[in-house]
């Protein structure tokens, strides 16, 4: 009978190790850049929180799935969770790319506001596919990299301007700048040679490509804020027990606070680490606020003429319409 009992004793200690189960996580990113630090975070936060019933194991740099493919690979299920640049999303609905939007919000007060006039709309695309948004982290604010400064929109026409997608390619043709497609890997060899002149990227971008080596000004402009999203499989977390869910919900919360005081954290840093290598940091002057300003009205009027009820919407609620 005590030898029983005691096998009984093992076997249910056995049964409580089964319910242990790891979720894979690809993320774009490599393990450096803040988003996955931030999530990397999250994953401990969960696993501590439910004594390790639940495991995320984070696979970086696209190394399980390149970029482009993570949201189907959470949707199918052939993983559970995983992060990707929500604004990938807009040739699904534009509603998506809102926060890439230039000149829409430029700070981070603005990209909060818009982050939540977006989320319920965002919440209901996702839902449809099976998907649930559990948080959402900004990049730094996008500036200008040029030699020299450049004082107004005129000084863009005819330089070879980094265009990475069709919002920039449209910026660029509105700015009657030459829009040239490369990868940011690729940007330093493109200014070496002369195929680029120009770009708009976050400080993040610029101090990691070491701008300094090929540009000597970076002008402040804080044209968008566009944000990465951690989405989760709905059948893969609503088959965790409530204390799992509550778990993963908690930590979901606490990253999202987290990465967007790290993304404060890493503009600063980043164009600090841009002066220091001797860049010029300057703000732009009030005629080239001006220029832009127009532009981005002209793009925003585009973007009305071609985006769905669902993009309005969150447009509506972030302007207060």
């Amino acid at each position: 009978m005590i030898r029983f009992a005691a096998s009984f004793a093992v076997a249910l200690g056995l049964g409580t190790a089964v319910q242990a189960q790891t979720w894979d996580m690809p993320t774009p990113y490599g393990d450096t850049t803040f988003h996955t630090v931030n999530i990397r975070d999250f994953a401990e936060d969960v696993s501590k929180a439910t004594d390790g019933k639940l495991e995320i194991k984070v696979h970086s740099a696209g190394s399980l799935f390149p970029h482009s493919e993570i949201k189907n690979a959470v949707r199918s299920g052939q993983v559970p969770i995983g992060e990707f640049f929500l604004s990938t999303l807009s040739n699904e609905d534009l509603a998506f790319g809102v926060d890439s939007q230039p000149f829409l919000a430029t700070s981070y007060d603005q990209a909060e506001k818009l982050w939540e006039a977006q989320k319920p709309v965002i919440t209901k695309l996702l839902d449809k596919q099976g998907l649930m948004p559990l948080f959402s982290v900004p990049w730094p604010a996008q500036g200008l990299y040029t030699n020299g400064e450049i004082k107004s929109v005129d000084d863009l026409a005819g330089l070879r301007f980094r265009a990475y997608n069709p919002a920039l390619e449209e910026f660029a043709a509105l700015a009657k700048a030459a829009p040239v497609q490369v990868e940011a890997v690729d940007i330093p060899q493109a200014f070496s040679t002369g195929q680029l002149q120009a770009m708009i990227t976050s400080p993040s971008t610029g101090a990691n490509s070491k701008a300094w080596d090929f540009v000597d000004t970076y002008t402040k402009i804080d044209a968008w804020l566009p944000k990465n999203i951690v989405v989760v499989n709905k059948r893969a977390f609503d088959r965790l027990s409530e204390d799992e869910q509550k778990a993963v919900m908690d930590a979901a919360a606490t990253a999202q606070t987290r990465g967007w005081e790290m993304s404060k954290k890493e503009a600063a840093e980043k164009t600090a680490e841009m002066k220091d290598n001797g860049m010029a940091i300057v703000d732009p002057s009030p005629e080239l606020e001006q220029g832009l300003k127009k532009i981005g009205d002209e793009m925003l009027a585009n973007w009305k003429e071609k985006a769905s009820p669902d993009a309005l919407e969150v447009l509506q609620a972030y302007q207060g319409n």
